[in-house]
């Protein structure tokens, strides 16, 4: 009779297998903490420490997933971003580094052009997890922040991080502008789809949501409804500044100037690329 075979599997082995799997030494670490609920420096002092079977089933599971391109967040629940820890689920985007640009836009106009405001009335379009909003809110208390979104899977993550971050956001259910309400708004930002549907790209985003990466076979689709629609809602002088594809700056800044903006311009991510667009509303 063959004895059982032990099936124990250590911290070491558990790296070794991720390893073996291609995936990044850190993103297995992460995962490791995660599931043992303990620190990466206990990891490094203690590789032989043993997981329980469920422990092993359930790093297995998200180390195979992050094999699959499972974004980080989406394993891990969680997503810092402007130094705000958000919780984040397959029903919103990832939250990137490169919407910081975006963010810091905003912050900057509040601090000088719109800084004689007492209260400035900002909206957020297509909130996802609230990454956007609850930033600038974080960043600027005394804004009166909305935010926007056509996913009620997407809100409900938002709200969440407004509650558990203490921040007050109001939040609708809206297809763009469709059911936005006055007062008029100071600053509006949005970071839309804009990848063209067509892009090959999309394959490797394959488990974020499709309808937050893109909006069809014209990735500019997004920016045209939010810059035709945006007239009508914004005060005179009020700002709007859009996030955008890496290639996308210069048809971002016709799409604005076609509308009558004015003080066009667009500002680069950490990487070198155009990012952000924005301009001014005459009124």
């Amino acid at each position: 009779m063959t004895p059982p075979q032990d099936t124990t599997v250590t911290v070491r082995e558990a790296l070794a297998r991720a390893k073996a799997l291609g995936l990044d030494r850190l993103d297995a670490q992460l995962l490791l903490s995660h599931h043992l609920s303990r620190p990466r420096s206990w990891l490094l002092a203690h590789d032989d420490a043993a997981l329980t079977p469920a422990q092993h089933q359930a790093v297995d599971a998200d180390l195979t997933r992050r094999a699959d391109g499972v974004p980080m967040a989406y394993l891990l629940g969680q997503h810092e971003f402007h130094g705000l820890m958000l919780r984040v689920t397959p029903d919103v985007l990832d939250p990137r580094p490169d919407t910081e640009t975006l963010v810091d836009w905003a912050l900057e106009l509040l601090s000088t052009e719109l800084a004689a405001l007492p209260a400035p009335q900002v909206l957020d379009l297509g909130t996802g997890s609230g990454a956007i909003a609850l930033a600038v809110k974080h960043a600027a208390p005394r804004v009166r922040m909305r935010a926007l979104d056509a996913s009620a899977a997407a809100l409900g993550v938002a709200q969440g991080n407004a509650q558990r971050l203490g921040l007050e956001v109001g939040f609708t259910l809206s297809d763009w502008w469709s059911a936005f309400t006055p007062p008029k708004l100071h600053l509006a930002l949005s970071n839309p789809p804009y990848i063209d549907g067509d892009d090959p790209h999309l394959a490797q985003l394959r488990h974020e949501p499709l309808q937050a990466l893109t909006p069809g076979p014209d990735g500019m689709q997004a920016i045209h409804c939010i810059v035709q629609g945006s007239r009508e809602h914004l005060e005179r002088g009020a700002w709007l500044l859009l996030e955008h594809g890496f290639d996308q700056g210069a048809t971002a800044r016709q799409v604005l100037q076609s509308h009558g903006f004015t003080d066009i311009t667009t500002r680069r991510d950490l990487a070198g690329h155009e990012r952000c667009t924005g301009g001014r509303w005459p009124g």
